[in-house]
């Protein structure tokens, strides 16, 4: 009997790689924002901090932003790039693999404290999305034409 795994590509593997690497680049960015609580003294449960009573808010503020962001960006991400790998494993996988550097980037951008370093290489990331929206959307033509 053959399983879900079984039906899979065996390039799907690189789709499962980058989801790992990009899961562990977000738990990295998450230490990021408990170092830099402590560091700028934001306790919890502030998610930012007021620039009223912390000279340093904005650099905290950018660096939660860009972990945030990022968070807000991935169950798009993960849906997209897991579906269109179904397809396309090794398209899926590179464009997913360009997406994480482009995130690296957005979030090393944005921890700098200046909001317009986020797109410097950052901006990688949304042509990166948009192309993963495309072959999800060429699955789900492929599912809908194909014979029975």
């Amino acid at each position: 009997m053959a399983t879900i795994v079984d039906l899979l590509p065996k390039e799907y593997g690189y789709v499962v790689a980058v989801f790992v690497v990009y899961s562990i680049m977000n738990f990295w960015m998450a230490m990021s924002v408990g170092k830099a609580r402590k560091k700028y003294n934001v306790p919890y449960p502030a998610m930012y901090a007021e620039e009223s009573e912390n000279k340093n808010a904005k650099i905290f503020n950018c660096i939660q932003r860009g972990h945030q962001n990022s968070l807000e960006m991935m169950p798009s991400f993960f849906a997209a790039m897991l579906l269109s790998g179904i397809h396309h494993p090794l398209i899926a996988s590179s464009i997913g693999s360009l997406y994480v550097v482009g995130r690296f980037f957005y979030f090393k951008g944005y921890s700098s404290g200046d909001p317009s370093k986020r797109l410097t290489l950052g901006a990688l990331s949304f042509p990166s999305m948009m192309a993963l929206i495309v072959c999800a959307a060429s699955l789900a033509f492929h599912l809908i034409k194909r014979e029975t």
